[in-house]
């Protein structure tokens, strides 16, 4: 069992993600290769489309009884490949690294787990080995929500990049929009109008002023944006209308409703002090941060096995780290080195492949074993 022969196959196969590119290829090809793949290891398969075209998948090799269970969760679908340099869906080999979309983020990921949880298994273990390859992480993650409304397990290591470093913490975010709101008049008559966009002015330096005072020790603050901003209709009309979309990233202590409010004092404060500003604010889609417990024993044993002092990191991106850990299910995230996550060029070190394979192997018959 080679992950690097596994990872060439996963990469020849187009997993885009429909709901970030219209008409991408979905996970149903990339989930039909791991099932028959793990059947021939002798796993249980199981297929999870409550959407059709857009599958889980979870293969499970049940222990002897009386150990810990272990889920290994990554995603199969990618970002769009238009704009990559070269043939996305060629792998390709030189100096040491594997070419080709999603070889860092993160086929390399589901190719280690896959194959380290075929070898840890190969002896009988007590605990059962769990391995979860998910849908729609790069979009909305309704591949892990879908995986943990039928299964659970005593800890989870989530195979996102991570440069073979043990990352511990990231950042959440929620999505926000701010309707100000204006009155339309011509031009000629300003008395009659109030620009919303000029309005929205304010609620925009006052965003840029906003001091975010909580802080993580690995995380440092977390930050906000103004993402989208769109109003008007025409050069001599007073606009009626201006909407801005932002994002704030999160860190562990901040949440959805913490935010909700620190941003509807701002509202309200423009409110009571700028003449004729009035807006909404509407919560969007929102995820949580995440933080693993250090003492954890996953985390104790998969430290154990990296032979060596470990760098203890966190992420700025959000991760289904959070899913799993908001379910009750211990879990921290460990990845291959590599680069070029959603850029033109992406590519994984296959020293770090092979490395992550062995330590997964490790973990796993410790843990379960």
């Amino acid at each position: 069992m080679n992950p690097r022969d596994l990872l060439a196959g996963l990469i020849a196969i187009d997993s885009v993600n429909p709901d970030l590119v219209p008409g991408g290829n979905g996970e149903s090809a990339v989930a039909d290769f791991c099932a028959d793949w793990f059947r021939q290891h002798d796993f249980e398969v199981h297929r999870l489309e409550r959407r059709a075209g857009r599958p889980s998948l979870v293969a499970v090799r049940k222990g002897t009884g009386g150990g810990r269970s272990l889920m290994l969760n990554g995603h199969i679908d990618t970002v769009g490949t238009a704009g990559y340099d070269g043939d996305p869906l060629k792998p390709e080999i030189r100096d040491g690294k594997m070419f080709g979309r999603g070889t860092f983020d993160m086929k390399g990921g589901i190719a280690a787990m896959m194959v380290a949880a075929a070898k840890a298994t190969e002896r009988p273990l007590r605990g059962d080995v769990i391995v979860a390859c998910v849908a729609d992480e790069e979009h909305g993650s309704f591949g892990t929500e879908e995986v943990l409304n039928t299964f659970t397990a005593d800890a989870a290591i989530v195979t996102e990049p991570s440069h073979l470093e043990v990352t511990l913490a990231h950042k959440g975010f929620v999505w926000f929009d701010v309707e100000v709101e204006g009155r339309a008049a011509h031009g000629s008559r300003p008395e009659l109008g109030v620009d919303a966009i000029v309005k929205a002015g304010h609620f925009l330096v006052a965003l840029e002023n906003l001091d975010l005072i909580t802080e993580h020790h690995l995380l440092g603050r977390g930050t906000v944006h103004a993402s989208l901003i769109s109003g008007g209709e025409e050069a001599s009309t007073y606009p009626s209308s201006c909407r801005i979309t932002l994002e704030r990233r999160t860190v562990p202590g901040e949440t959805p409703d913490h935010v909700e409010a620190e941003l509807q004092h701002i509202l309200d404060h423009l409110t009571a002090t700028v003449p004729d500003f009035t807006a909404t604010l509407t919560r969007g889609l929102a995820r949580d941060p995440f933080e693993a417990d250090q003492d954890a024993e996953i985390v104790r044993t998969l430290i154990a096995n990296l032979g060596a002092p470990p760098v203890i990191r966190a992420e700025p991106f959000w991760t289904d780290c959070a899913l799993l850990d908001r379910a009750g299910i211990p879990c921290l995230l460990f990845g291959v080195d590599g680069a070029g996550a959603h850029a033109a060029t992406e590519y994984v070190d296959l020293a770090s492949l092979d490395r992550l394979t062995d330590v997964l192997t490790g973990t796993i018959t410790d843990f379960c074993g």
